[in-house]
């Protein structure tokens, strides 16, 4: 059993293409990425096939996160049917996920930011047409996040190996 974790940005070319790459980095290192299937799309299919931007590539590089190869692609609602949790980058994703998801999958949506520690920040803002440090900012906040998000699942993962 493996437990699916998919990330969702708008276009899958900045923020939920780095929270892939932090979080695969962040079970491999604790020994768990074998648990997990990890995915990242976009609420949008306007880059559709294309790498994350440059920048996003270049803050992930820089903290030791490899997602060159990553493409992006729109989020369908097999994704939310086959993932155990979703995790919305934004409240505006999060709407757009409400209105795709099956209903019995509508307790698997979430706010990414629910598993860091950001009292009082609800979003990732988006990076996109920003400068270098904007992406910085973005990169703190999915670190922060997919660190909790690792704590919170570790249980579950090592109970996933057991069996």
């Amino acid at each position: 059993m493996t437990i699916g974790v998919l990330f969702v940005c708008t276009a899958n070319i900045c923020r939920s293409p780095m929270a892939e790459g932090v979080f695969r980095t962040m079970a491999r290192r604790a020994g768990l990425e074998e648990v997990f299937t990890i995915a990242s799309a976009g609420t949008s299919s306007v880059h559709a096939g294309q790498a994350p931007t440059a920048a996003a590539i270049d803050a992930a590089a820089r903290r030791g996160y490899d997602i060159a190869g990553q493409r992006s692609r729109a989020v369908t609602k097999e994704d939310i049917a086959a993932a155990d949790y979703v995790l919305a980058m934004d409240r505006s994703h999060m709407a757009d996920l409400r209105w795709m998801a099956p209903r019995d999958k509508a307790g698997c949506l979430q706010m990414f930011t629910r598993f860091g520690p950001m009292p009082g920040i609800l979003d990732v803002q988006d990076p996109y047409g920003g400068t270098q440090q904007d992406y910085e900012r973005a990169l703190d906040l999915i670190e922060a996040g997919c660190q909790g998000l690792l704590v919170t699942l570790t249980p579950e993962a090592k109970a996933a190996i057991a069996r």
